[in-house]
Parts: C-alpha cells; structure tokens; sequence
C-alpha cells in the first residue's frame, strides 16, 4: 500500500475554519465608493495596457492599497460561483505649482488661478484581473469633491464587484490610474476550495467533486482519485507561473476511480493539478501540493540552464520562477574553485555563480561558444591611482599576485615575460574604466618554450627504454624458444633409428628445438631429401643454431666412400636417406673452414669410438653418448649454456631417458647384434 506522504482531500466536507460568504444576485458587475465620492463603471472590459509613467500635472487620485473579498454571484439559490470582490483604496498626491509671477515678484497671484485649486480631482482607475485562465481588465471612472481633496491624505475607496474565479485558484490583481501617475499596485491571493467555504449546497462544482489523496510510493508519486464508476471528470497537469499564462503539461479526461502515477523527477514546486467536473460551465479547482517539497526544489535546480542573451546579459531557464541571485567569478582550468573578481568586473568573459539560500546551484561558463573553451592564460587587473599611478597583479588562486614579485606562484616566475607582453600589446583587454582594467595574457609560449628541453629528455629516454624492453623481450623469446638443433644421422637400421628418436625426443626436453628426418617423413617425401634438407640447414644456421652429425659405423662407411671417390653427389639407398643427400652441402662447409661453431658430431659408446670419426669431421668436437653428455649439452646450448650444475642435472636427465632405448639396442655381452658390422652393407639385416 502506497505510504501517505502528502494529502489533499477536495471532498472532505467542513474544515476547521469554513467561511460563510456574502450573495450577490445577477449576473450584472457593480461598482460604489465611499461616502463623498463618486464612481462610474464603464460598460465592456479595456485592454490591459497600463503604458507609461508620465509626471503628474499637479495633485492626482492615486490607488495607495488593495483589499478582496470572497462573495458568492449567485443566479439560482443553489446556482452560485466563487467571486472576488475588489477594494481600491485612493489618496491624494503631488501639489500645485507656485505661479512663476508669485515666486518672482513677491506679489499676489491673479485670483484667476486659485480656481483650479478649489475644484475637484477626477481619476481614471484601472482594475487588472489574472487568473487562469481568464485575464480582465475594468475602468473605474471617480470623482473626489474639492472638500475632500488634501495633499497626501486618503479620500476613501471604490469598490468592484466582482471577478469570477475558480476554486482553489491562483489569482493577481494589479491597479493604477490611466494614465499611470505612478507604479501600479499589485495582490497575489489563493483561494480556498470546497473545504473552507460554505458552499457544498451552492457551487456545482462542489457536488460530487472528485476525492483527490496524493501519496508517495518508493520513487513515485501516486495521484489517487476515489471517485464513482460513472463520474467524469477533467484532470490536467501545469507548471504556474508568476509571470505569464500556467504552462500545460499533461490533460486527460478520465472516468473514476484513477490512480495517475508520476515519476519523483518529474516534481517541481510550481507543478499545480487542476480538477473540475465533465459538466457545463462548472468551475476548476487548482492545487499546488509540492511548492515545500524538498525533492521538487532539487529537481528544479537540476533542470535550470543559464541562457546567453548578449554578451552582457543573460537568461536563468527554468519550470518555475526561482529566488536567486548571480554573482561573476573567474575560474583557471582544471576545475578550480570558481573566485570572485576583485574589484567587481563586467560581465565578459566570467563565470556565473547561481545561488540561492547561501548555497551554490548553478555554475557555468555562459561565453565558452563565443570565446572557445578556457585557455591556461593568466588575468592581469591594472588597478589606476592618482597623478596616473598604475599597479599590476596576476590573478591566482592564492589571490592577486602583484607584478613584479619575488613569489613562488607561477605569474611571478613568469612576471617579467608577462609585463612585456602587456606592454608589446601581445594581450587582450577584456574591460576598461577609469579605474582600472582586465587583461589576458597567454602563457602557452613560455610553458612550451621552458618544458621543449625536458620533454625531449622524456622522450629519448621512453625510446631508449623501449628499446631495451625490446630487446629484452626478443631475448626472452629467443630463450624461450630455445636453440635450434637440426639432428643428421645414418638408416643403418631400425633399431639405430629408434635409438635417434629417443634421443632427439630427449633433446627436445631442454631449450632445444630439435628437427629429425623421423618427424618429417611426409613432408620430405613430398620436397625430397637433398631440398628438405637444404632448406631445413638454412634456417637452423640462419637462426643462429646448430647441424648434429650422428655418427654411426653406416655414416663412416658413407663418408669415407665420398672422401675416396670424390663422387659430387652419390645415390640415395632409401627415400628418407637424408644422411647421403646432406653430404653435398655438408661437406663444403668443412672444406672451406666454415663448420667450427655451426657443427656438432656425436656418436654412441659401444657403437663406434670418435677416433673412427673421419678426420676431417673431427675438425669440429665429437661427443661420445652418453659418457660425453654434460660436454655435448653445453655444445649444443651456447652461448647462453647453464651453469655446470644445471649443466649435469640436464645432463642426468637426458641419459635417463635414453638408457631404455641403449638397453634395448645393446644385446647381453657375446650376443651378436645387427648394425655392428662396419661397411657399406653393415646393418642391413635382409
């Protein structure tokens, strides 16, 4: 159930204090004054056009004070509306003017100019009528006799009876003479509704009016209207003004009961309901239930703008009319509190503050499209003495730093720069008068100018930083990826080949990337092994790695055979015989001397000792396996080679891995084996 949070009953019969009002009948507009006068009205409404103020001719009726009073026009006994009877209290004011011949001679005056002072005064008194939405304005011809007529004192009152209004509505009246001598007088008042008048039996309006609660639910406001299925009514949302006609917001004819549900954003004190019965003629009753709402004032500030209207006047937009005061400051960039001028400047290139009770609701910088947005210059206020005497201060946050100064501010750093600019005429002056003056100085040169060294340091050492992080980076990849290593070996059979798997799988443990004929079966089958191999060699040496010659007593065999023939290229036995196609391209790097550092030999114990190595391959270090492994390891990782204790664990681990693979080569001792014959046929085994 919505929790009550406002309540507004139009039906709930009598209030505490219920007024019992006067009848008039007929439909007819009277007018009568105080005993004395004479009053006159005239017979169809006047424009409202109260026009200037012009000097009074000598003594003139003027309207001092304004007094209403709540009657009934009433046609039938039960057929009556809400009227406002208007009370215009009158005065004398101004006096004759001495005659020029009296005050210049001393002398009597023609006593044919005393006439005008015995006659009487006649006015013209305008009665100006607001409320929504009807606007009236009445003539009040009166006529005080000359018995009555003394300077500066009341001579009575005229009466108008009357205006018609609405329940519960919003009305103003002004008064003044035609033509207006002085200001005009003015009256806001708010009716009552049904509930503080006696009028249940005599305004329709007031029969079956609607029962109006106004209740919060959470974030919502309810508008709760607790009427019959068969009564219609007309319900309709404005926003009141002060000034001008009420701005309409939403309308709706509806059937009872209703329930309007509106947003809490949507609440502003000026916001107003206007409820009346789908009845000819019937009358409107108006309430403004959230003029103290707290949240309604929030949200009215929120949706006030400040509107340019020239470069020196502007425009507070808002729903409702808003009692606030502006007050100019200037503001550096960066969001500083905003600081006041001092002395008080114009209006030209400031910020305006809004305020209302002593606290800040509005600021923005209204000249920030003429002038593009805040720059980082600094305010010069030239402050004029006597004898043409000038001083100079910068504007700061810290106050006004005077020019020249010894200060640590950032104006006085700069002061000297400053004054010359000022006198080179390199700033713009924003105001001038004869006391002083505002100018704006750009400081972009000199920040620029003093910050182009210190940046550039900045960027030579973020580029040379990047450059190491770079660096570093290839290099941990580099690390990561480890050295290339491309195996080479002999078929001799497939115990042999079995055993080069399980070496290179355990390479492959290690920062090594290890490439083997074994693992590219298909793709040297499509290539061929002379371009495999070729193109394998050149990226293993491009990439800084290294070629692994395993020997075998096969791959002596084949080495020797080439040596002693000086064959260029001899045949293939098999289509994966990379070994034979390799010693093309092999052999011309240890011919020419190119081999130290981009080759590694290394051959199996118990399988061939390195003395049977031919020796121009022994120009490069051959590795027994697995006695020789720490050494061949560290071949195989340099430069970067680890530790000689990280060396031996690694060193352990590859032999781990490959003892299966020896154990299961190597038969028990007597126990001839296949591959241990020497020879070009050794190992064939069919």
């Amino acid at each position: 159930m919505p929790v009550p949070w406002f309540l507004l009953s139009l039906a709930l019969g009598r209030s505490p204090i219920v007024l019992s009002l006067e009848r008039l009948v007929g439909p007819q507009d009277a007018t009568h004054c105080s005993p004395g006068l004479s009053c006159h009205l005239w017979d169809s409404d006047i424009l409202c056009l109260p026009g200037d103020i012009v000097p009074a001719p000598g003594p003139v009726l003027a309207p001092t004070h304004l007094q209403t009073e709540l009657v009934l026009r009433c046609r039938k006994e039960t057929y009556c509306d809400l009227c406002v009877r208007v009370a215009v209290h009158l005065a004398v004011h101004g006096h004759w003017e001495e005659p020029e011949d009296e005050e210049k001679f001393g002398g009597a005056a023609d006593p044919g100019v005393e006439e005008p002072r015995n006659a009487s005064l006649q006015a013209q008194v305008v009665l100006s009528f607001q409320a929504y939405p009807t606007t009236r304005c009445v003539l009040l011809e009166v006529q005080v006799p000359a018995a009555l007529v003394q300077f500066g004192q009341s001579v009575g009152s005229v009466v108008y009876d009357c205006f018609e209004a609405a329940l519960g509505s919003e009305v103003r009246i002004w008064s003044y003479t035609q033509p207006r001598y002085e200001k005009e007088l003015n009256l806001t008042q708010q009716l009552p509704d049904c509930r503080g008048l006696e009028v249940r039996n005599s305004i329709p309006s007031c029969w079956a009016l609607p029962w109006l609660n106004v209740s919060a639910d959470g974030d919502n406001v309810h508008l709760v209207l607790n009427v019959s299925e068969e009564q219609h009514f007309g319900l309709s949302l404005y926003w009141n003004q002060v000034q001008g006609p009420p701005k309409p917001r939403w309308h709706k004819n509806l059937t009872g009961p209703q329930i309007i549900t509106l947003n809490h954003t949507d609440l502003v004190p000026c916001l107003c309901i206007q409820v009346w019965p789908l009845e000819p003629d019937s009358v409107r009753t108006n309430i403004c239930p959230f003029r103290e709402d707290p949240r309604a004032h929030q949200n009215l500030w929120r949706a006030a703008r400040l509107r340019l209207l020239t470069l020196q006047s502007w425009l507070l937009d808002a729903p409702c009319s808003l009692p606030a005061e502006a007050a100019l400051c200037w503001q550096a960039p960066g969001g500083d509190p905003c600081q006041p001028l001092v002395p008080p400047l114009s209006w030209e290139n400031v910020t305006v503050d809004v305020n209302s009770w002593e606290k800040l609701q509005l600021q923005e910088c209204l000249w920030a499209d003429s002038l593009g947005p805040l720059k980082d210059d600094v305010l010069l206020l030239e402050t004029r003495g006597p004898q043409d005497n000038r001083s100079l201060c910068a504007l700061e946050p810290s106050g006004c730093t005077s020019l020249p100064s010894k200060a640590s501010t950032r104006a006085a750093r700069l002061g000297e720069y400053l004054l010359q600019d000022l006198q080179s005429g390199q700033c713009l002056q924003l105001w001038d008068n004869d006391l002083g003056a505002l100018w704006a100085c750009s400081m972009d040169k000199y920040i620029h100018k003093r910050w182009a060294l210190l940046w550039l340091a900045c960027l030579l050492f973020a580029a040379a930083l990047s450059l190491i992080l770079l660096l570093k980076k290839d290099h941990a990849k580099a690390a990561a990826r480890g050295r290339a290593a491309l195996l080479l070996y002999s078929a001799d059979d497939s115990g042999f080949e079995r055993l080069v798997g399980a070496l290179a799988s355990a390479l492959c443990q290690l920062p090594l990337r290890v490439a083997v004929d074994l693992w590219s079966r298909r793709e040297m089958s499509a290539q061929g092994p002379v371009a495999w191999f070729h193109a394998q060699r050149r990226q293993t040496l491009q990439e800084g790695g290294v070629v692994v010659l395993l020997f075998s007593p096969g791959a002596v065999a084949l080495c020797s055979e080439w040596l002693q023939d000086g064959m260029s290229a001899p045949g293939a036995h098999g289509p994966h015989d990379a070994f034979r196609a390799s010693l093309s391209c092999v052999l011309p790097d240890f011919l020419q001397g190119r081999a130290p550092g981009r080759y590694v030999g290394a051959c199996f114990d118990r399988l061939l000792h390195p003395d049977s190595v031919p020796a121009l391959f022994r120009t490069v270090p051959v590795f027994s396996l697995p006695s020789q492994l720490p050494d061949f390891l560290g071949a195989l990782q340099q430069p970067r080679a680890p530790r000689p204790r990280r060396l031996q664990e690694r060193a352990e681990h590859v032999s781990r891995a490959l003892q299966p693979a020896l154990d299961s080569y190597f038969h028990p001792p007597g126990t001839p084996a296949p591959g241990r014959g020497v020879g070009p046929g050794a190992g064939d085994g069919t």
